[in-house]
């Protein structure tokens, strides 16, 4: 579970709640019309922009990986694969069968290798899981970035439509609050669901995105590897190129520790 995605959501809701405590009470804050205007015309936008299905799909897809994906952790997964490679280069295949492997998509790969299937099918197989998956999360991302551009730009025609309401009725000074209210509560809603929820939640998938592509790709790799039953050192090596060089000397100190 990502705990940063959780604290910062629940931060920023403490913060504008304090705000408006500060000001008075929470119900004044509250707008049936601004919210229709807000949820109800950023939904209709993105489903214009979007298939059904996508829309269906992505929306809960995208909440689901933002709160539940695993951190990742390149150093540890090299690590991982040069054991695995150890065990194979002095064991065999059928070695590999009863090691007890964390990541689910390394797992795949290596019960490919125990099975005997060919380096093609591996291949072509892990390639195309990990081009699905990619494409899942980048669906999320941007569903929840096309709410979170249009959710201010509807919060601009709500405050546009309170303004006309409250100049259509300056003769009757009891209506000129509420309008008022409204036109501006349009704008609030606008701001924090882009800013606060749908914008954040776009970012962090693009971010899981980029570091998902890195380490399926280099399991991809690291299997491939460990199923021409190449050097253990070796698939360290090439694998090390998957890092950045801050991490490659991390990686480097550890192992001269060690």
């Amino acid at each position: 579970m990502d705990i940063s995605t959780i604290v910062g959501t629940l931060l920023g809701i403490a913060v504008v709640i304090v705000l408006m405590l500060m000001d008075g009470h929470l119900s004044i804050y509250v707008s049936e019309h601004a919210a229709i205007v807000i949820f109800g015309g950023a939904i209709a936008s993105t489903m214009i922009r979007f298939p059904f299905s996508s829309m269906v799909h992505g929306l809960p897809m995208g909440m689901r990986y933002v709160l539940q994906l695993r951190a990742l952790d390149p150093r540890g997964l090299i690590e991982e694969i040069t054991k695995i490679a150890e065990v194979m280069r002095k064991s065999g295949p059928m070695a590999l069968e009863t090691l007890k492997v964390d990541d689910p998509f390394l797992a795949q790969g290596i019960r490919y290798v125990v099975d005997g299937y060919d380096a093609e099918f591996i291949q072509n197989t892990m390639n195309k899981d990990r081009d699905t998956f990619l494409a899942h999360l980048d669906e999320g991302q941007k569903i929840y970035r096309a709410i979170g551009d249009c959710a201010p730009a509807w919060g601009m025609v709500g405050t546009l439509l309170g303004m006309v309401g409250m100049f259509a009725n300056m003769e009757d000074p009891a209506k000129l609050g509420p309008f008022m209210a409204t036109a501006l509560l349009a704008t609030l809603y606008g701001a924090l669901i882009a800013n606060l929820f749908c914008l954040p939640i776009a970012d962090k998938l693009h971010v899981k995105l980029e570091e998902e592509d890195i380490s399926r790709s280099l399991i991809i790799d690291g299997v491939m590897q460990i199923r021409q039953a190449k050097s253990p050192g070796i698939i360290r090596e090439m694998l090390l190129s998957y890092l950045p060089d801050h991490h490659k000397a991390h990686f480097v100190d550890a192992e001269a520790a060690a």
